[in-house]
This record gives C-alpha cells, sequence and structure tokens, in this order.
C-alpha cells in the first residue's frame, strides 16, 4: 500500500501540491488525471524519494520513503515520461538485466525475467539491438520492460503509451491487467483516459495542487472540466 498524507510540494516560489493525501491499495489499478502542470508527475516521483516533499509523508508498505528511500526504489518501479531518463546501458538485454542484476538474482532468474519482460513489450527479439537505434516507441517499449522485469510490488508510469503503436499499447495494456489482477499496484499518469479507463479501479484527478475529483467511470463528465479527455 502507497500512503499520503498532508503532501506539500514546492517548485522554487510555486507551490505544486497542497494539503493532498491519497492511498492507493495492493493490487488497485489507479488512473492519476490532470491538465499538464496539475501536479501528476510531481506527485508519483515521490512515491520512490526521487523527489522530496516540502511537508507531509509518503509510506510505501508501512516504510516512510523520506526515511529508507532505498526501499521505496526497490518496491516501487518507474516508467518516466521521457523514457531515455531510464536507460543505463548500450544495448536493450543488458538495460533490462541492469535492475534484476542488481537486486542480486542468479543468472537464470535474470534470464528468465528480461525474456518475460520483453516479450510483454512485443520486443523479445530485439534483446541485442543498440538502444540509440531504435525509434522512440521501441525506446518506450524497452523503458516499460526494464520496469517489468524488476517485478515490483508499485508500478508507476507516466504517460506510458506516447509514441507507440496499436499492436504494443495491446500488449502492454495486458500485461498491466494482468500485474493489477495479481496484486501489483498500478499507477498511470495521464491526460487521456482512452487508453487505460476501462481497466482503472478509481480515477484520482489532481487541480490546484491537490485531488478535484475522484471517480470510479471513465466515462464521467466532471472529467472535462480538468482538462481531462474522457473514455
Amino acid at each position: 500500500m502507497i500512503t499520503v498524507r498532508d503532501l506539500r510540494a514546492e517548485r522554487g516560489d510555486t507551490t505544486v501540491l497542497e494539503g493532498l493525501s491519497l492511498r492507493i491499495g495492493d493490487g488497485e489499478f489507479l488512473v492519476v488525471a490532470g491538465a499538464n502542470g496539475s501536479g501528476k508527475t510531481t506527485l508519483v516521483r515521490q512515491f520512490n524519494g526521487l523527489l522530496e516533499p516540502t511537508s507531509g509523508t509518503i509510506r510505501v508498505d508501512g516504510v516512510d520513503v523520506s526515511e529508507n528511500p532505498v526501499a521505496a526504489r526497490t518496491s516501487v518501479g518507474m516508467v518516466f515520461q521521457n523514457p531515455r531518463d531510464c536507460f543505463v546501458a548500450a544495448t536493450v538485454g543488458a538495460d533490462v538485466a541492469f535492475g534484476p542484476e542488481n537486486l542480486g538474482l542468479d543468472r537464470e532468474e535474470i534470464d528468465r525475467r528480461v525474456g518475460a519482460a520483453l516479450e510483454a513489450v512485443g520486443m523479445a527479439d530485439r534483446r541485442g539491438a543498440r538502444i540509440d537505434r531504435l525509434s522512440g516507441g521501441q525506446q518506450a517499449r524497452v523503458a516499460v520492460a526494464g520496469a517489468l522485469a524488476m517485478e515490483p510490488d508499485h508500478l508507476v508510469l507516466d504517460e506510458p503509451f506516447t509514441g507507440l503503436d496499436h499492436p504494443a499499447r495491446r500488449s502492454i495494456r495486458r500485461r498491466l491487467g494482468t500485474l493489477s489482477a495479481e496484486g501489483t499496484s498500478v499507477i498511470v499518469v495521464t491526460h487521456d483516459l482512452r487508453e487505460v479507463g476501462d481497466l482503472a479501479d478509481r480515477i484520482v484527478v489532481l487541480s490546484g495542487g491537490t485531488v478535484a475529483l475522484e471517480t470510479h467511470s471513465p466515462s464521467d463528465e466532471r472529467l472535462a472540466e480538468f482538462g481531462v479527455r474522457p473514455c
């Protein structure tokens, strides 16, 4: 479970989040929606300590992120909006294997995870390819595979479908649905619900630095008031 309580976050002289509280259950498929600049990315980057709050607390599975960011980064997988922010190796296979290798897993388990992750995003045949020679959409798929290979308890994806073709979107959607059903919390950041609205257990809309709307319906007419494209 991820628990956010009375979160305040500032960027320079600007208050991005103010008094935000949220609880995300194990296995929940949550969509965090809102217009550009509403604080979506600022919120989720605090789940694994990439950003620190000005005040308030974030707990992941009962552990305060500010006190133990290493534990949070093991439990919370993150896929950034710009996939290049995720890469640490030259080739697809080496990059996806990097996380599992740092968990101290044996080679057989690492290979299993890498193979399963690349299969899930339709990149199983590109294991030896250089990342810098891939298209933007292919790089996005590798970034998702890298997070999947970690098999985190909670998976955060920031606008994960940008630049993907239809088969890749379908494959990733299917994998995210399976992960949620198996008990992994899936948190997708987006301003457009057409890709994941039907998978969501709950949709949380940010506006004015806090939660402005919670709904279970991706076609809720109120979504458009906050710059969110409904299904």
